[in-house]
């Protein structure tokens, strides 16, 4: 098959597309064609060797943990899905080596669900990763619900589009922050309120608008926006965060790392909410498998609006 790989941690531009043995496909796994696969940060990050002390890795190494496509073959005992079945997926297994940004994947049938029948594939692919992340932090971790306001640090990247629109599909109050140009962007979504981190000190601008503090942050975002709005957060509130681990934070509220797993019982859900227009999914641009390079590089600025998208 077709693939991009690497062979050591390295630079970017050191990633390689050319063929790779098939994959095995083992018991209780299915072949997947994929047709598109989310491009996210981590998957900068993992090519430069940043998550090597965290997760083990055996060389070549394909990126990409995003999927959508059809199944293919059916190993032993592998009954969910059906050979021409629509699906994606989250695909980040327990030793990084097989990722998304290729033509197949073998993957346990477990960690598949049913794509959106409403969308493309490349939205569908684009939605795994982020929309798990956002799911994750924002219900189990952040115990987010209906009245409660939820102030997002990084509302228009790919974990922040989804974010927001998860918050308001249980009625929450969303305060989105970004730079003024995405604001719009984020008001599509479903944001009730905007803030322009390079426009003075987020805490400040929460406070004028919720002078009572907020229920929640969820911290997807880089900069100094986290530090800012600490003092927003309600006693008894909720942060959690994607991008810091071992925040200083205060006695009175409850703090969690979110590092995003494989659920697909979420997926389902968000599926219900994708075919009930509760989510949509803008993919700003597509990569071939050529171009996952350039998609590394573009994603690993961390300006990204909306998904790139790799299409094998």
């Amino acid at each position: 098959m077709k693939a991009s790989y690497f062979e050591s941690f390295n630079e970017l531009d050191q990633i390689k597309t050319g063929e790779l043995p098939d994959p095995e496909l083992k018991e209780g796994e299915v072949l997947v064609r994929i047709r598109a696969a989310g491009v996210n940060p981590v998957d900068a990050a993992v090519v430069r060797g940043m998550l090597k002390d965290a997760i083990p890795t055996e060389f070549p190494v394909i990126p990409g943990w995003d999927l959508a496509g059809e199944v293919e073959k059916r190993g032993f005992s592998a009954r969910r899905f059906s050979e021409g079945d629509e699906v994606y997926a989250y695909a980040r297994r327990p030793v990084i080596q097989h990722g998304t940004f290729a033509e197949y994947i073998s993957i346990p049938e477990s960690y598949l669900s049913k794509k959106p029948e409403s969308i493309t594939m490349e939205q569908a692919g684009g939605i795994p990763l982020v929309g798990l992340t956002a799911y994750q932090s924002l219900f189990d971790a952040g115990n987010l619900r209906e009245g409660q306001t939820v102030l997002i640090l990084g509302g228009s990247g790919g974990v922040g589009t989804l974010a927001i629109q998860l918050a308001k599909s249980v009625d929450a109050k969303v305060i989105g922050v970004a730079s003024e140009k995405n604001h719009a962007y984020m008001k599509e979504l479903g944001a009730d309120e905007t803030i322009d981190y390079s426009d003075g000190n987020v805490g400040e601008a929460v406070r004028k608008l919720h002078p009572d503090g907020v229920d929640m942050i969820f911290h997807c975002s880089r900069g100094d926006s986290l530090s800012q709005s600490m003092g927003t957060l309600k006693k008894g509130g909720h942060l959690v965060s994607i991008t810091k681990s071992k925040p200083e934070v205060r006695d009175d509220i409850h703090f969690q790392y979110v590092f995003v797993e494989p659920n697909a019982r979420q997926l389902d859900h968000i599926r219900e909410l994708v075919d009930s227009g509760k989510i949509t999914v803008p993919v700003s641009e597509t990569f071939t498998l050529e171009e996952v390079p350039q998609a590394l590089s573009q994603i690993e600025k961390l300006h990204t609006r909306g998904k790139l998208v790799v299409t094998p």
